[in-house]
């Protein structure tokens, strides 16, 4: 039997969800008496039913609204370097099948069993995100495992993002094992180079995520002029260029995300069919109509307009502004792609204002593909959040 402290469902909490593996509880749902308040950020313990059936191992944060998280339905399991290795080993199995080359996410949090845990891999090197307070406590042990596991030499830290404040963890970057690239890392993917910044860059460095949204955007850009907006580094517009695009235009506020994203162009031998503009998208948009400029492909992949309930209806009002000043800048018979990683945006939502944009623009536009994360950002069916992307192609 276990010596870890027990937490107790109220008889009116849903355990009908977590028994067929939605993976949280929510302070509300939880008995919180004053023994359950006193247990430490990140500390596991038993939860049971209100019957007191054990339903798993959990971790525990009195002080986050998501109180408990499953790690394992054995509430006997240790969480060890050998429980971190077997989750690992079958993260690494399906994502070497997939992808021939080692750049991918290795671990997509909850929808790889490693509640709030997100690791990307740059060849010899993997970004660890840990969003959970548990994970930073066992960050050695974790560390130890992604190394045997994976063999890369290099492990960081990325302590940037909301989930960590939400959280109460701290910003600091640092490095778990090996070195720090001293430079961009050349990543290929769609048959063109992403510069990804390890170290400086947003999020990990780069966005995997939108792996096939960039190739289906390709497809469409064979000998296109391209627009690509909110940039980043360039993922849109390189693959467009790789793709026989004739021209492409990368537009984002951050310089030196374009600087990246000139030097990928740069590296895949596109430099003299490539340009950046700086800017605040909705001013580069408008400026663009102004001058009459148009395009045979726009595709705008924004930030979360709606990262949260609250802030639905305003990002949704967002994304139909965003596609109300691009639908003007596509030539007849262009296409149109817009994008959302707002995870309380759901797809019905995202697609009603992106079409109620499109005819406030004076356009029409037909539906032809719905894209969402690759396969190494694993859908969770119980967790909603899991399944944030949603990228939509329109021909008008």
């Amino acid at each position: 039997m276990t010596d870890l402290p027990i937490v107790r469902l109220k008889p009116k909490a849903n355990a009908r969800a977590v028994r067929h593996g939605f993976p949280w509880v929510y302070e509300n749902e939880l008995v919180t008496d004053r023994r359950t308040k006193n247990i430490e950020p990140g500390a596991l313990a038993v939860l049971e039913d209100s019957e007191r059936r054990p339903m798993g191992l959990v971790t525990v944060n009195p002080n986050s609204k998501i109180i408990c998280r499953m790690l394992d339905r054995n509430p006997e399991a240790v969480i060890d370097q050998a429980w971190f290795e077997t989750r690992f080993a079958k993260a690494l199995d399906m994502r070497a099948r997939l992808y021939d080359q080692p750049f991918y996410r290795l671990v997509h949090a909850e929808s790889d069993g490693l509640p709030g845990v997100v690791i990307d891999r740059f060849g010899d090197t993997c970004v660890i995100q840990p969003n959970a307070v548990w994970a930073d406590q066992l960050i050695a042990p974790l560390t130890a495992a992604l190394a045997k596991v994976t063999g890369v030499a290099n492990i960081l830290k990325n302590a940037s993002g909301r989930a960590r404040v939400l959280e109460g963890l701290d910003a600091e970057n640092t490095v778990l094992l090996g070195d720090a690239p001293s430079a961009p890392v050349p990543v290929t993917m769609n048959d063109a180079t992403y510069m990804a910044d390890l170290t400086g860059g947003q999020k990990t460095g780069l966005f995997f995520d939108q792996r096939a949204n960039h190739a289906f955007g390709a497809r469409l850009s064979s000998g296109a002029r391209v627009l690509d907006v909110f940039s980043h580094v360039g993922g849109f517009s390189l693959a467009a260029l790789a793709n026989g695009a004739s021209s492409a235009i990368a537009v984002d506020g951050s310089a030196a995300a374009l600087e990246l994203a000139a030097q990928g162009a740069d590296a895949a031998g596109f430099s003299d069919r490539f340009e950046t503009r700086k800017g605040d998208a909705f001013a580069v948009l408008e400026a663009l109509a102004e001058e009459g400029a148009q395009f045979d492909v726009v595709i705008c992949d924004p930030p979360a307009f709606a990262p949260n309930k609250p802030a639905l209806e305003k990002g949704l009002r967002a994304y139909e502004r965003v596609a109300r000043m691009a639908a003007p800048l596509v030539a007849e018979g262009g296409y149109l792609g817009l994008c959302s990683c707002s995870h309380a945006a759901e797809l019905s939502l995202f697609r009603n204002a992106s079409a109620r944009g499109i005819g406030r623009a004076g356009r029409r536009g037909q539906l032809i593909h719905t894209g969402f994360a690759g396969p190494d950002h694993p859908l969770m069916p119980q967790l909603a959040e899991s399944g944030y992307l949603k990228a939509l192609f329109f021909r008008l």
